[in-house]
């Protein structure tokens, strides 16, 4: 591990991250100017193409396009005002009802899509203007929105548990989606005891109580959405495909839904589906291929050896280093994407961990669970400002009522971390 590379890569890549130059960009110079230092340019140039290209030449990533694909159907489709009727009916009469209904409809509108900013823009573009017709203060609607829509990128199918899957050399990613659900509940349920107990606080309106003959309408009218949880993750889990598969099963299945069913989108829309398809599918691949660069520099350049070294020499307690890796990672997670970050920071992070008897499937969901948190947090918090335009709100009034969900983020992930059952237990139950 030379100390000249690693202070090039660092300093290149956060003064380009300064400048505002976008973070794939960013990743790409820095692993390129590290490479230059000891490897002649034609070399460097060709070297982190090749590099390039090969991270993105794996058949699992076809499944990322496929679930974006499907959540901009679903996001089109009428299914989000349907899970929010749903939701409205199950908890809509407890106290802050509106907000338990944003949280449970995030929860499930995200886990159908996989998308946190799609369940931020799809649920709160709904429930922003609900809740503050019914006496909800803005921010607080806005932290909720931000917060819950969270939980989609941990409650399978998640398209961040298949770049997880890539990066630690083959974790299962039928284990990583069945390992998702428990600890993506428990996240969705500590936010709601707060979100509840804030609107307690606050005295926000009660909704009416909903008979039982409408909720059940209700849940008949959102089956067909929920249902393709179970034909994706039931097929996953009973063998008869794999996650690619399920992937373009989903995309024909939310065609059908969309359609044919709830008949909301048309073909005329299809066209403009597909064009935001292929750009946010761009800029994810460009993001996993200059990821896929800086990784293979930095193991290059032995720093992940290193950092393993560094880490150990600190402490051989897995309590102590685990706390650590928490550490750097939020910090991570306020600078950089989930993508990237997942990419160059598992080839770092999991070698040390696995010493130390961590299940990786166990280390995968804590990480993204991590990560989650940098997408509430400025400057790159994706879902934060997704949430805040969607709600017309500026970020600074909504840090306040963010604050205690943050916390509540916080030791849903420190339970995650050293409960490791929350992660296990279910994968184990399918004999994954």
């Amino acid at each position: 591990m030379e100390f000249l590379e690693i202070l090039v890569l660092v300093v290149s890549f956060v003064v380009l991250l300064i400048l505002g130059v976008p973070i794939a960009f960013s990743i790409g110079i820095a692993a390129l100017l590290t490479m230059l230092v000891s490897i002649a340019p034609e070399a460097a140039f060709t070297t982190l193409a090749q590099r390039m290209a090969t991270g993105l030449d794996s058949f699992a990533l076809l499944a990322i396009p496929f679930f974006i694909l499907a959540g901009q159907l679903m996001n089109r489709g009428g299914i989000a005002s349907r899970l929010i009727d749903f939701a409205k009916g199950l908890v809509g009469t407890l106290p802050g009802g509106l907000a338990y209904v944003n949280i449970v409809a995030c929860m499930l509108f995200g886990a159908i899509s996989g998308s946190a900013v799609a369940a931020a823009s799809a649920i709160g573009g709904i429930m922003s203007p609900r809740m503050e017709k019914e006496g909800y203060s803005r921010s607080f609607s806005a932290a909720v929105n931000i917060t819950s829509a969270t939980t989609g990128m941990i409650i399978p199918p998640s398209n961040i548990l298949i770049v997880y899957s890539l990066a630690s050399g083959g974790v299962s990613i039928a284990a990583l989606f069945v390992a998702g659900y428990v600890p993506g509940i428990l996240l969705g349920l500590v936010l709601m005891v707060v979100g509840g107990f804030i609107a307690f606080k606050n005295k926000y309106p009660v909704s009416d109580r909903t008979p039982l003959k409408e909720v059940f309408k209700k849940f008949l009218d959102a089956l067909p959405s929920l249902f393709l949880l179970f034909i994706v993750i039931g097929g996953i889990i009973a063998g008869v495909f794999t996650a690619t598969e399920a992937s373009a099963i989903a995309v024909l299945y939310t065609i059908i839904l969309s359609m044919l069913v709830y008949r909301e989108v048309k073909i005329a829309d299809i066209p403009e589906i597909l064009i935001q398809t292929v750009i946010t599918t761009a800029i994810v691949m460009l993001l996993i291929g200059t990821s896929m660069g800086m990784s293979w520099v930095m193991s290059f350049e032995n720093i992940p050896q290193g950092v393993s070294e560094a880490l150990l020499s600190i402490s051989s307690n897995k309590i102590v280093v685990l706390i650590i890796i928490n550490l750097i990672l939020l910090f991570v997670g306020i600078f950089m994407d989930m993508t990237p970050a997942v990419l160059i920071f598992t080839p770092i992070f999991l070698p040390v961990v696995t010493k130390l008897g961590v299940d990786p499937v166990h280390f995968g969901i804590m990480m993204v669970l991590n990560l989650c948190i940098g997408l509430c947090t400025p400057p790159v918090g994706s879902v934060l400002f997704v949430g805040c335009g969607v709600a017309n709100i500026s970020i600074s009034k909504v840090i306040k009522p963010l604050t205690p969900l943050f916390i509540a983020m916080i030791l849903a992930l420190l339970l995650v971390t050293y409960v490791p059952e929350i992660s296990l237990w279910l994968p184990r139950v399918f004999g994954l």
